[in-house]
């Protein structure tokens, strides 16, 4: 399966969160919001990513963007972590049915059974206007997906 493209509209999905509370993406439409795929929770790449998200969070505020982070882990799993971390966005699991979110955006790897790095930033009316992908070894740069999010809130 191919990543979902930009200009395409962005698959709604609804899944729950840290706090077992259901999130669905059209909900969140008339704002920006970028959606950050990452392999598993607690683990050193992904850990330093959502770091340095949580530390860029107040500037993504700022533009309006809503920052939503999905890992196929479990809310449990996601609400230890994040208690832990002090996330101070949304984490949603994607468990079951097993990775069929970051399946439908194209960035699921069967094979291991977790979703690869994909960010998607998602204009307020629900079509992606960029996305970011890199290699599940290596970490994305986070403020990227800021640059975008202000140049598409400018």
């Amino acid at each position: 399966m191919t990543s979902t493209p930009e200009g395409a509209q962005a698959p709604d999905f609804s899944l729950d969160d840290q706090h077992g509370r259901p999130v669905s993406l059209s909900s969140l439409r008339g704002a920006p919001v970028l959606v950050v795929f990452y392999p598993l929770a607690f683990s050193g790449v992904c850990s330093g990513e959502l770091a340095e998200l949580a530390e860029l969070h107040p500037r993504f505020a700022e533009t309006g963007t809503r920052v939503l982070a999905v890992s196929v882990d479990s809310v449990f799993a996601l609400r230890t972590w994040s208690d832990r971390e002090g996330f101070p966005f949304r984490l949603l699991s994607d468990f079951w049915p097993h990775g069929a979110v970051a399946e439908s955006y194209g960035v699921f790897d069967a094979e291991r059974g977790v979703a690869r790095r994909g960010s998607f930033l998602i204009d307020a009316d629900g079509v992606v206007r960029w996305s970011d992908h890199t290699p599940v070894s290596e970490p994305r740069e986070m403020a990227r997906a800021l640059e975008r999010a202000r140049a598409l809130t400018a």
